[in-house]
């Protein structure tokens, strides 16, 4: 859900600085991030199984989210323009912005799966028909987001009086909005929570599996060292989980039900609050593929060594740099003068 008012309906224009100042470093860093990704699951032929293909269909997504973040607070504009032309502007970025979603449920079940249920999991239908899995992603995002394209808008509208402005309400009906946020949005949201918390509670049930296989080994009644460190680790999973949850996924949740609020109380005025709202909690959400591939060493691993091998080449150089050396001397008249010599 990607739509928003941001309408001045005094001046007529929006705060398109404001907008751009927000999302541009935020589409830059996150387009930069995913092609660091990309690029090492590419370079690395180990990488080259089914559940790095589910997650690199997902950045490839993440991406086109990240270009066309700029663009998407510009949706709430009334703009002159053809039918065909509105549809693309407001179908295609919802049409990414679903797909985006439905593979990142797909990548949180696939490693659901792997962690509930290893026994069964090379066996599943996913990596049976790879092809099939992604159809299934993406397809469905295409089919919903066309739906305004295939009749279901409010184009036609008795209220617009002939006017051929674009804008997200004759694109988007009140029912397709509510259908996208409460059918598809929300459900695969707390579905993505509830699989990331069952696989904390399980991975917490090994834990003490562990330490108390430890300990009747040991003979001992204290947590030793390698308890403690298990547990200190586990601790940080948990903490890490927590913050990104709450810097990526609340963001986002107060925005949807922000333009939930202002499309129930049908207003128009501009807000540079809702604004930021609408630039961070869409980018917000399309960072948490990064924070997954960014925390996997094998994914960032060409570029640590691209990066290595810079400061190595800038090191040397820098050691090979000829070393320069001054004396003074004088002329004739008895003024000193300063000579610079390359060692």
């Amino acid at each position: 859900m990607i739509w928003g008012h941001i309408t001045d309906t005094k001046r007529g224009v929006t705060p398109v600085p404001l907008i751009y100042a927000i999302t541009i470093p935020l589409s830059t860093s996150i387009i930069l991030a995913n092609l660091v990704i990309i690029l090492g699951i590419a370079c690395n032929r180990q990488l080259h199984n089914t559940p790095n293909y589910f997650f690199l269909s997902l950045l490839v997504a993440d991406l086109c989210t990240g270009v066309a973040l700029p663009f998407i607070p510009l949706m709430g504009l009334n703009r002159e323009l053809s039918l065909s032309s509105c549809l693309v502007a407001h179908v295609f970025p919802n049409f990414l912005f679903l797909a985006f979603l439905f593979n990142l449920v797909m990548v949180h079940y696939e490693r659901y799966i792997c962690i509930v249920d290893p026994l069964h999991y090379s066996n599943l239908w996913m990596h049976r028909s790879f092809p099939l899995a992604l159809l299934a992603v993406w397809a469905p995002a295409l089919l919903y987001a066309s739906l305004p394209a295939f009749g279901w808008n409010n184009w036609t509208g008795p209220d617009w009086n002939g006017c051929c402005c674009c804008s997200y309400r004759r694109v988007f009906p009140n029912a397709f909005i509510y259908l996208e946020v409460y059918g598809l949005v929300l459900p695969a949201i707390l579905t993505i929570a509830g699989m990331t918390g069952r696989v904390l509670w399980i991975t917490r049930g090994q834990l003490k599996d562990m330490c108390r296989l430890h300990r009747s080994v040991e003979r001992g009644s204290q947590a030793s060292d390698h308890e403690q460190r298990l547990n200190l680790r586990y601790t940080r999973c948990v903490v890490a989980v927590s913050l990104t949850f709450l810097a990526c996924w609340v963001p986002y949740l107060i925005y949807m039900h922000v333009c939930i609020a202002f499309l129930i109380i049908d207003t128009k005025r501009s807000s540079a609050t809702h604004i930021v709202l609408s630039c961070t909690g869409i980018g917000s959400m399309a960072v948490v593929p990064l924070v997954l591939g960014l925390a996997n060493r094998q994914y960032t691993e060409p570029a640590y060594k691209l990066l290595q091998k810079l400061r190595d080449r800038w090191s040397l150089s820098i050691v090979k740099a000829p070393a320069a050396s001054t004396h003074t001397k004088s002329d004739p008249r008895g003024n000193s003068i300063t000579i610079w010599e390359l060692d």
